[in-house]
C-alpha cells in the first residue's frame, strides 16, 4: 500500500515540518504498519500560488484493512491532527492520501478512467464520493512521484502498466526542480 503525506500549514505542531513527522508518528500507532518510509521535501504549492509550500513524504505500508477501512484510518489521524476539510487544493494542516492499495482498481476500471481523464478545471471543482484507487492523478504530482521514488519506484500501475520510476521519468524536469530534500 502507498501512502503520501503533507502539509503547508502549522497545525498543533510548529511547522509543517512538525505537522508530517507527528502524522507519521500517529500512523504508526494504527494498524497501518509503516514498512519504508521517503524523505522529507519542500514542495511548490499545488495549485501554484494557493499557499506557502507543502512538506510531502511517502511511505509503503501494510495492513489488514481494506482500502476503505484503510482510508477511514488515514482520515482519522487526519481528524486528531485538526484537519478540516474545505476548500478543494487549499492550503491544509495535514493531508494524508491513500495513493494504492495493492492491485485495487476503485471503483472500477470506468470509474476509475472517468476520473483520471477529468479536465484541472473539473479536477478542482469535482470531488468523487467513493474511493478512487490507485489515486486518479499520481501519474502527474512531482510532489507525489518523488518521494514515491524512495520506498516504491518498481511498484507498477494496475491501469497504466507504468513503474513510478517509469512515472517520474516523463514528468517536466522543470517541475522536478522544484521539489528539494529537507536536510534534517
Amino acid at each position: 500500500m502507498l501512502v503520501a503525506i503533507g502539509a503547508n500549514l502549522t497545525g498543533q505542531m510548529d511547522s509543517p515540518l512538525g505537522q508530517v513527522r507527528a502524522a507519521i508518528a500517529n500512523l504508526a500507532e494504527t494498524t497501518v504498519k509503516i514498512i519504508s518510509q521517503s524523505r522529507l521535501f519542500r514542495t511548490p504549492c499545488f495549485p501554484p500560488g494557493a499557499g506557502p509550500d507543502f512538506v510531502n513524504a511517502a511511505m509503503l505500508c501494510e495492513t489488514r484493512l481494506d482500502p476503505e477501512q484503510t482510508l477511514h484510518a488515514l482520515h482519522a489521524v487526519e481528524a486528531t491532527m485538526g484537519r478540516e476539510r474545505g476548500v478543494r487544493w487549499g492550503a491544509r494542516v495535514i493531508d494524508i492520501d491513500l495513493i494504492a492499495h495493492g492491485q485495487h482498481v476503485l471503483p472500477d476500471l470506468a470509474g476509475f478512467q472517468h476520473w483520471a481523464g477529468l479536465d484541472v478545471h473539473a479536477q478542482a471543482r469535482l470531488v468523487p464520493d467513493r474511493l478512487v484507487l490507485p489515486h486518479p492523478r499520481m501519474q502527474d504530482r512531482g510532489f507525489v512521484l518523488v518521494p514515491l521514488m524512495d520506498v516504491a519506484p518498481d511498484w507498477v500501475h494496475p491501469v497504466l502498466g507504468q513503474s513510478v520510476r517509469q512515472m517520474h521519468a516523463a514528468l517536466d524536469p522543470r517541475e522536478l526542480a522544484e521539489i528539494w530534500p529537507i536536510e534534517s
